[in-house]
Protein backbone atom coordinates (compact mmCIF):
# COMPACT_ATOMS: atom_id res chain seq x y z
CA UNK A 1 0.00 0.00 0.00
CA UNK A 2 1.31 3.51 -0.95
CA UNK A 3 0.26 6.92 0.32
CA UNK A 4 1.84 10.25 -0.78
CA UNK A 5 4.49 12.16 1.08
CA UNK A 6 4.33 15.69 1.75
CA UNK A 7 7.27 18.39 2.47
CA UNK A 8 6.92 20.80 5.01
CA UNK A 9 4.88 23.34 3.41
CA UNK A 10 2.45 21.09 2.59
CA UNK A 11 3.20 20.31 -1.22
CA UNK A 12 3.47 16.56 -2.39
CA UNK A 13 6.79 15.50 -2.94
CA UNK A 14 6.32 11.63 -3.52
CA UNK A 15 4.99 8.41 -2.70
CA UNK A 16 5.99 6.10 -0.36
CA UNK A 17 4.90 2.88 0.95
CA UNK A 18 3.40 2.13 4.25
CA UNK A 19 4.31 -0.41 6.37
CA UNK A 20 2.92 -4.21 6.82
CA UNK A 21 0.90 -2.98 9.94
CA UNK A 22 -1.43 -1.03 7.58
CA UNK A 23 -2.35 -4.06 5.64
CA UNK A 24 -4.10 -5.54 8.93
CA UNK A 25 -7.47 -7.21 8.75
CA UNK A 26 -9.36 -4.44 10.47
CA UNK A 27 -11.03 -6.40 13.44
CA UNK A 28 -13.69 -3.84 14.73
CA UNK A 29 -14.51 -6.52 17.86
CA UNK A 30 -11.20 -7.16 18.73
CA UNK A 31 -10.38 -3.17 19.28
CA UNK A 32 -13.60 -2.79 21.14
CA UNK A 33 -13.01 -5.11 23.48
CA UNK A 34 -9.43 -3.35 24.34
CA UNK A 35 -11.24 -0.25 24.64
CA UNK A 36 -13.50 -1.53 26.84
CA UNK A 37 -11.31 -3.64 28.96
CA UNK A 38 -9.08 -0.35 28.59
CA UNK A 39 -11.58 2.15 29.98
CA UNK A 40 -10.90 3.76 33.61
CA UNK A 41 -13.71 3.23 35.28
CA UNK A 42 -13.42 5.24 38.74
CA UNK A 43 -14.60 2.61 41.47
CA UNK A 44 -17.56 4.12 43.93
CA UNK A 45 -19.65 2.78 46.60
CA UNK A 46 -21.14 4.00 49.55
CA UNK A 47 -19.84 2.75 52.98
CA UNK A 48 -20.82 -0.46 54.16
CA UNK A 49 -21.99 0.42 57.42
CA UNK A 50 -23.85 3.67 56.64
CA UNK A 51 -27.09 4.10 57.53
CA UNK A 52 -26.79 1.52 60.05
CA UNK A 53 -25.10 3.02 62.76
CA UNK A 54 -27.32 3.75 65.49
CA UNK A 55 -28.85 1.78 68.61
CA UNK A 56 -31.98 0.74 66.71
CA UNK A 57 -31.67 -3.33 66.15
CA UNK A 58 -34.93 -5.57 64.95
CA UNK A 59 -37.71 -4.35 65.82
CA UNK A 60 -39.80 -3.42 68.90
CA UNK A 61 -42.15 -6.07 70.61
CA UNK A 62 -45.96 -5.80 69.96
CA UNK A 63 -47.06 -8.11 73.37
CA UNK A 64 -49.02 -7.08 76.17
CA UNK A 65 -47.50 -5.54 78.70
CA UNK A 66 -43.85 -5.81 77.06
CA UNK A 67 -41.22 -2.98 78.41
CA UNK A 68 -40.81 -0.66 75.48
CA UNK A 69 -43.39 -2.51 73.22
CA UNK A 70 -45.73 -0.98 70.39
CA UNK A 71 -48.85 -2.68 71.85
CA UNK A 72 -51.98 -0.27 71.33
CA UNK A 73 -49.88 2.29 69.66
CA UNK A 74 -50.65 2.30 66.07
CA UNK A 75 -47.56 2.20 64.37
CA UNK A 76 -45.49 0.26 62.54
CA UNK A 77 -43.12 -2.63 63.15
CA UNK A 78 -39.61 -1.01 61.64
CA UNK A 79 -37.26 -0.60 63.91
CA UNK A 80 -36.45 2.76 65.99
CA UNK A 81 -34.36 4.31 68.35
CA UNK A 82 -35.24 5.84 71.59
CA UNK A 83 -35.03 9.75 71.67
CA UNK A 84 -36.04 10.24 75.22
CA UNK A 85 -38.83 8.94 77.61
CA UNK A 86 -40.87 9.70 80.58
CA UNK A 87 -41.66 7.17 82.83
CA UNK A 88 -42.90 3.83 80.72
CA UNK A 89 -43.75 6.82 78.03
CA UNK A 90 -41.05 6.69 74.78
CA UNK A 91 -40.20 9.41 71.97
CA UNK A 92 -39.46 6.87 69.22
CA UNK A 93 -37.76 7.72 65.72
CA UNK A 94 -37.73 5.17 63.20
CA UNK A 95 -33.84 4.47 62.08
CA UNK A 96 -32.21 2.04 59.85
CA UNK A 97 -34.71 0.86 57.20
CA UNK A 98 -33.76 2.30 54.18
CA UNK A 99 -37.46 4.28 54.42
CA UNK A 100 -36.60 6.09 57.23
CA UNK A 101 -34.63 9.34 57.91
CA UNK A 102 -31.00 8.88 58.00
CA UNK A 103 -31.44 5.14 57.23
CA UNK A 104 -29.13 3.13 55.06
CA UNK A 105 -29.46 2.97 50.73
CA UNK A 106 -31.54 -0.17 49.66
CA UNK A 107 -29.40 -1.22 46.79
CA UNK A 108 -26.46 0.97 46.63
CA UNK A 109 -23.32 0.93 44.33
CA UNK A 110 -20.84 -2.05 45.28
CA UNK A 111 -17.83 -0.49 43.54
CA UNK A 112 -15.91 -1.70 40.87
CA UNK A 113 -16.79 -5.38 39.25
CA UNK A 114 -13.29 -7.31 38.05
CA UNK A 115 -11.57 -6.16 35.30
CA UNK A 116 -11.87 -7.61 31.77
CA UNK A 117 -8.92 -9.50 30.88
CA UNK A 118 -7.67 -9.39 27.59
CA UNK A 119 -5.09 -11.39 25.95
CA UNK A 120 -1.28 -10.23 24.82
CA UNK A 121 -2.15 -10.91 21.29
CA UNK A 122 -5.70 -9.51 21.38
CA UNK A 123 -4.09 -6.54 22.45
CA UNK A 124 -1.58 -5.94 19.55
CA UNK A 125 -3.95 -7.37 17.11
CA UNK A 126 -6.01 -4.38 18.18
CA UNK A 127 -3.71 -1.67 18.13
CA UNK A 128 -2.25 -2.74 14.58
CA UNK A 129 -6.03 -2.83 13.20
CA UNK A 130 -6.66 0.56 14.57
CA UNK A 131 -3.33 1.52 12.82
CA UNK A 132 -4.50 0.06 10.03
CA UNK A 133 -8.29 2.22 9.80
CA UNK A 134 -6.17 5.52 9.91
CA UNK A 135 -5.53 4.32 6.35
CA UNK A 136 -8.36 2.77 5.28
CA UNK A 137 -10.96 5.43 3.76
CA UNK A 138 -14.22 3.49 4.14
CA UNK A 139 -13.64 3.88 8.05
CA UNK A 140 -12.77 7.18 7.82
CA UNK A 141 -15.89 8.43 6.10
CA UNK A 142 -17.86 6.04 8.53
CA UNK A 143 -16.73 8.13 11.26
CA UNK A 144 -16.70 11.12 10.35
CA UNK A 145 -20.66 11.69 8.59
CA UNK A 146 -19.93 15.26 7.15
CA UNK A 147 -16.90 13.60 5.58
CA UNK A 148 -18.45 12.73 1.22
CA UNK A 149 -15.22 11.18 0.66
CA UNK A 150 -11.01 11.60 1.04
CA UNK A 151 -8.33 11.42 -1.34
CA UNK A 152 -5.11 10.30 0.74
CA UNK A 153 -4.99 8.33 3.55
CA UNK A 154 -2.98 8.69 5.85
CA UNK A 155 -0.88 11.89 5.74
CA UNK A 156 2.55 11.33 5.82
CA UNK A 157 5.09 14.65 6.59
CA UNK A 158 8.90 14.71 6.76
CA UNK A 159 8.82 16.62 9.75
CA UNK A 160 7.12 18.76 11.77
CA UNK A 161 7.58 22.01 10.95
CA UNK A 162 8.81 24.66 13.96
CA UNK A 163 6.40 27.21 14.01
CA UNK A 164 2.30 26.41 14.89
CA UNK A 165 1.23 28.87 11.84
CA UNK A 166 3.38 27.20 9.37
CA UNK A 167 2.12 23.75 10.77
CA UNK A 168 -1.33 25.00 10.45
CA UNK A 169 -0.73 26.04 7.21
CA UNK A 170 0.89 22.67 6.32
CA UNK A 171 -1.87 20.55 7.48
CA UNK A 172 -4.40 22.91 5.82
CA UNK A 173 -2.75 21.93 2.16
CA UNK A 174 -2.82 18.34 3.17
CA UNK A 175 -6.54 17.81 4.35
CA UNK A 176 -8.05 19.70 1.09
CA UNK A 177 -11.34 18.06 1.60
CA UNK A 178 -11.81 17.88 5.14
CA UNK A 179 -9.57 20.75 6.95
CA UNK A 180 -12.70 21.45 8.99
CA UNK A 181 -12.30 18.59 11.04
CA UNK A 182 -8.63 18.71 11.31
CA UNK A 183 -9.18 21.47 14.19
CA UNK A 184 -10.41 21.23 17.52
CA UNK A 185 -13.10 23.44 17.82
CA UNK A 186 -14.59 24.54 21.49
CA UNK A 187 -17.96 25.96 21.85
CA UNK A 188 -20.52 26.13 24.25
CA UNK A 189 -23.26 23.57 24.78
CA UNK A 190 -27.26 24.05 23.97
CA UNK A 191 -29.53 23.01 26.82
CA UNK A 192 -29.47 22.21 30.33
CA UNK A 193 -26.01 20.69 30.40
CA UNK A 194 -24.61 24.45 30.75
CA UNK A 195 -25.86 24.05 34.26
CA UNK A 196 -24.50 20.28 34.80
CA UNK A 197 -20.85 20.17 34.68
CA UNK A 198 -20.77 19.79 30.99
CA UNK A 199 -20.99 23.49 29.10
CA UNK A 200 -18.45 23.29 26.31
CA UNK A 201 -18.28 20.28 24.03
CA UNK A 202 -15.54 19.93 21.52
CA UNK A 203 -14.19 17.18 18.63
CA UNK A 204 -11.35 15.24 18.68
CA UNK A 205 -9.47 17.00 15.37
CA UNK A 206 -6.59 15.24 13.93
CA UNK A 207 -3.89 13.18 15.70
CA UNK A 208 -0.72 13.48 14.53
CA UNK A 209 1.90 10.81 15.39
CA UNK A 210 5.35 11.41 15.56
CA UNK A 211 9.20 8.95 16.10
CA UNK A 212 10.15 8.95 19.77
CA UNK A 213 13.06 11.69 19.40
CA UNK A 214 10.97 14.22 18.17
CA UNK A 215 9.50 17.19 19.72
CA UNK A 216 5.87 17.93 19.83
CA UNK A 217 5.52 21.64 21.63
CA UNK A 218 2.23 22.60 19.68
CA UNK A 219 -1.27 23.98 21.92
CA UNK A 220 -4.53 22.89 20.16
CA UNK A 221 -3.53 19.76 18.16
CA UNK A 222 -3.37 16.42 19.64
CA UNK A 223 0.93 15.35 19.13
CA UNK A 224 1.80 12.34 20.01
CA UNK A 225 4.81 10.10 19.94
CA UNK A 226 4.10 6.09 18.79
CA UNK A 227 4.71 4.93 22.50
CA UNK A 228 1.48 7.49 23.68
CA UNK A 229 -0.65 5.97 21.21
CA UNK A 230 -3.26 4.21 23.03
CA UNK A 231 -6.49 2.78 21.95
CA UNK A 232 -8.27 5.74 23.11
CA UNK A 233 -6.90 7.94 20.85
CA UNK A 234 -7.68 6.14 17.53
CA UNK A 235 -11.17 4.73 18.83
CA UNK A 236 -13.63 5.00 16.89
CA UNK A 237 -11.92 3.80 14.10
CA UNK A 238 -11.02 5.82 11.75
CA UNK A 239 -9.63 9.01 12.95
CA UNK A 240 -7.76 11.80 10.69
CA UNK A 241 -3.74 10.93 11.38
CA UNK A 242 -0.80 12.41 10.21
CA UNK A 243 2.25 10.52 10.86
CA UNK A 244 6.05 11.88 10.39
CA UNK A 245 8.75 9.69 8.26
CA UNK A 246 10.61 9.11 11.53
CA UNK A 247 6.96 7.58 12.92
CA UNK A 248 6.25 5.05 9.48
CA UNK A 249 10.00 3.73 10.14
CA UNK A 250 9.23 3.15 13.86
CA UNK A 251 5.98 1.28 12.72
CA UNK A 252 7.60 -0.53 10.27
CA UNK A 253 10.28 -2.15 12.74
CA UNK A 254 7.03 -3.39 14.96
CA UNK A 255 6.32 -6.98 15.03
Amino acid sequence: MKTTLFDKSGKKKSEVELPKIFNTKIREDIVLKYFEADKFVQPYSHDPRAGRKHSASGTISHKRHDWKGHYGRGISRIPRKTMSRRGTQFVWVGAEASSTRGGRRVHGPKGIGAETKINKKEIKLAMNSAFAATADKDCIIARYGSLDKISIAPIIIESIPEKTKDLKLTLESAFAESKELVFKKKSVRAGKGKSRGRKYKSNAGALIVVGKDEEKRFKGIEIKSIDEVTIADLYPLGRLTVYTQKAIAELGGKK
